[in-house]
């Protein structure tokens, strides 16, 4: 046996070993959360029992299950990407935790980088979940599925850094508040459960520029209506993405 076969060989792991380590932390995290779980995954599938089975929103022709569907698959995107999030980095952010984080050898970029995949990993429980309970109702989509992959990964990317942003500036018991209340008023004016044709024209103009009426809308576009790409609509995500990021990216402090 040589000398130093038993020498401790201290450092980091690699990586990508790290990030996979971190963001499966963060998912388990998330979903021992009881309030992240109502949030994310048991209000979006009373919303879709409930309007699909109950005539209470008049949804236009066609089976309403057909037209909620794509705003429910939407809005469990931004309760994901965004308002769980938000809460939860923010109050990270409060206690110290990203601090402390910052200074371990996984760097910054590769704790975001957890986060979010954290966050797909989410999402897709979300959407099997989701689409299972639409087939059941009698959800009939249509569509390239490509292209409902692409408005789900902008939405996720435009929302998230939305997120952040809202975190990394604000106290926690503030990002608390906000984006709750910001999770309710999209959810009414967003086109999620109300078309967006029952508001008034000028009204229109400006919540179609949404992140949340972009994303429901181009995945009604493609699921109820078949459409190849709504390319306006992923150009809205784009910019959102852009500009969440970016101003996260920059504004975003650690304690």
């Amino acid at each position: 046996m040589s000398a130093g076969t038993y020498t401790p060989r201290p450092g980091a792991a690699p990586l990508p070993r790290m990030i996979a380590a971190q963001a499966a932390l963060e998912t388990r995290m998330l979903l021992r959360n009881g309030e992240q779980l109502l949030l994310t995954v048991v209000i979006p599938a009373l919303l879709l029992v409930l309007f699909s089975t109950v005539d209470i929103i008049d949804t236009g022709a066609g089976e309403p299950v057909d037209f909620l569907t794509p705003g429910v698959l939407a809005l469990a995107v931004m309760s994901t990407a965004f308002t769980g999030q938000a809460i939860a980095t923010g109050f990270e952010r409060r206690y110290g935790v990203l601090k402390r984080l910052g200074a371990s050898p996984l760097p910054r970029w590769g704790l975001m980088a957890a986060k979010t995949l954290s966050v797909l990993v989410t999402e897709v429980l979300q959407v099997a979940l989701l689409t299972v309970i639409a087939f059941a109702l009698g959800w009939t989509p249509e569509g390239n599925p490509l292209a409902v992959l692409l408005l789900l990964l902008l939405g996720t990317v435009a929302f998230s850094g939305l997120g952040l942003l809202m975190a990394g500036t604000l106290k926690a018991e503030a990002t608390l508040a906000a984006a709750n209340l910001v999770f309710l008023l999209l959810l009414v004016g967003g086109g999620v459960i109300v078309p967006l044709d029952r508001f008034p024209d000028a009204a229109q103009s400006v919540l179609g520029l949404l992140p949340i009426s972009a994303l429901s809308d181009g995945l009604r576009d493609v699921l109820q209506h078949g459409t190849a790409m709504p390319w306006a609509d992923a150009a809205v995500l784009a910019v959102w993405a852009v500009l969440g990021l970016g101003a996260a990216a920059r504004f975003f402090r650690w304690e």
